[in-house]
């Protein structure tokens, strides 16, 4: 026998309205998906770059500083050869830099104008002085490098002939010449 009560259809209820989000939740929403899209991008960045030979880049060639002729020499080294190579190295600073000859119509020298200029006659200081920059351009360059003048006249700007001066005078002092 049928049953006589009627049966109700269910009616499918409406979805809840969404939450209104504040302004905190919805800029932590888009942070996160703006951070998951930034790290999609540098993988892919990773990927399409991967076989791109790249050379690296000395942080010296990079952090410069504005040069003035006013600059202060630094508190000198206290041995001579560093005190020597200190001193061609904020005498390129200030009086400027060149390639191809000692020193220029201007006043700029090279580095071992620089040198020269500093030694003040001291020819056997002013060897040891060229022998220490050798050095230090040899260990960062290699030992394909013949004299501090061909190292010199190889570069464009003063930037790295004035770092190796600077690096040469650390070298001395560290060797307590």
């Amino acid at each position: 026998m049928p049953s006589t009560t009627p049966t109700h259809a269910r009616t499918p209820t409406a979805p809840a309205p969404p939450a209104v989000l504040s302004l905190e939740e919805h800029l932590a929403f888009a942070t996160a998906a703006m951070t998951v899209r930034l790290d999609e991008a540098a993988v892919a960045y990773e990927a399409n770059t991967a076989h791109i030979p790249v050379k690296p880049v000395g942080l010296g060639d990079v952090v410069t500083v504005p040069l003035t002729p006013t600059l202060q020499p630094p508190i000198p080294y206290p041995t001579p050869l560093a005190a020597l190579l200190q001193r061609a190295h904020h005498r390129l600073l200030t009086g400027g830099w060149c390639s191809g000859a000692l020193a220029d119509e201007d006043g700029a020298r090279c580095m071992l104008g620089a040198i020269r200029a500093e030694a003040r006659g001291d020819r056997g200081l002013e060897a040891n002085a060229a022998a220490v920059v050798l050095d230090a351009i040899r260990r960062q360059f290699g030992d394909h490098i013949d004299s501090v003048p061909s190292f010199n006249d190889t570069h464009t700007s003063g930037r790295i002939p004035m770092r190796m001066l600077d690096q040469a005078a650390g070298l001395a002092d560290a060797r307590s010449l």
